[in-house]
């Protein structure tokens, strides 16, 4: 895929890979090591580190998300970025997407520097710095296990969930085995992605239930508009003639039957006078019958064919993300304000 494919396609993606690579040549440039930055490089650049960061500098828990660890490290999360972005952010948005990435950045780095405080206050560690887009990567990535869990299709797809759990479990047990690797990072990230990712995958599933009701609701409509309807209709007056008296009179009615005693001209004149009366009613029953039921299946039809209104989501499921996000956000500054305050406090009592 060309970066103008990718641009399309996912443009916070791209944007993001280019600040990546960015960020990493200007570093280069300003003579910082491609390969091993030292560690005053890296805060002077915003590298996630508890004493600055849960502090006086809450902005590293953000910017150590662009910064990167030498150029292996930045190739390897760039990888990472471009497989899961393109798939990612055509789903979630890319709005929604950049939130997502950069809460399970902070996510990711809260959580350092929590264990990291934990073991100083408990005599087991040290502080240390931080930094790379793994965590928000690694985000990204269970949000897509929650997708696949829920078989939302991807560009009439649905992701391999086998697939996206062997791959996170690499990741995490490669940051087990290998020192030096934010961990922690990875695994706030990654909760940070599914809690984010659960009320989308929620309220993505409402929309397309109502989507469908509405779907259903059009075709019946269209279904009974195009529907032709046959009706056993009488025969019709012009299907039937009665009989005239020049029919009569070539019938088989001879002369001499006409001139017998026993069939006079009065006699024809009653007879024709009981032949139409007996048609007039007969077709006046035919019609009266035929328009009943006409009237009926007319009257069924219109009631079949009224259109129904369809059926509108609830605007709660499309804030649900949202609040969700909203949500996770206070949740991050009222962590982080708790382990401010716990410093602040210790350090009062050794002052």
């Amino acid at each position: 895929m060309t970066i103008q494919q990718l641009f399309k396609t996912a443009p916070v993606t791209t944007l993001l890979l280019v600040s990546f690579i960015g960020l990493f040549v200007i570093q280069v440039l300003t003579g910082v090591d491609a390969n091993n930055p030292s560690t005053e490089n890296l805060l002077n650049w915003g590298a996630n580190a508890l004493p600055y960061t849960m502090n006086e500098d809450p902005w590293r828990l953000v910017s150590s998300a662009f910064l990167h660890i030498g150029l292996m490290h930045l190739l390897f999360n760039a990888f990472a970025m471009y497989f899961f972005g393109q798939v990612a952010e055509p789903i979630f948005g890319s709005a929604k997407f950049l939130v997502l990435f950069l809460l399970a950045a902070v996510g990711g780095g809260l959580l350092n520097n929590y264990i990291t405080w934990q073991a100083l206050l408990e005599g087991t560690g040290q502080p240390g710095l931080s930094a790379g887009a793994s965590g928000g990567i690694m985000g990204i990535g269970a949000a897509l296990l929650i997708v696949a869990l829920f078989k939302i299709s991807v560009n009439g797809m649905v992701l391999n969930l086998k697939s996206l759990i062997m791959i996170m479990g690499i990741n995490l047990v490669y940051g087990f085995a290998v020192p030096g690797i934010d961990n922690a990072g990875h695994i706030g990230g990654a909760i940070t992605g599914l809690v984010i990712a659960l009320p989308f995958a929620i309220a993505y599933r409402q929309r397309m239930t109502v989507t469908l009701q509405n779907a259903a609701i059009y075709q019946n409509q269209n279904l009974h508009r195009h529907q032709t309807t046959y009706i056993n209709q009488p025969p019709s007056v012009d299907s039937y003639s009665a009989p005239h008296a020049t029919d009569l009179d070539n019938s088989d009615l001879n002369s001499s039957d006409l001139n017998s005693s026993n069939f006079n001209s009065n006699d024809l004149a009653r007879y024709r006078s009981d032949m139409t009366d007996s048609y007039n009613d007969d077709t006046y029953a035919q019609r009266s019958a035929g328009m009943d039921s006409r009237s009926n299946i007319d009257t069924a039809h219109a009631n079949s064919t009224t259109p129904k209104t369809p059926i509108k989501p609830s605007f709660i499921w499309q804030l649900l993300p949202w609040l969700a996000m909203l949500l996770i956000s206070i949740g991050f500054v009222w962590w982080w304000q708790d382990i401010h305050a716990q410093i602040i406090q210790i350090l009062k009592t050794i002052e």
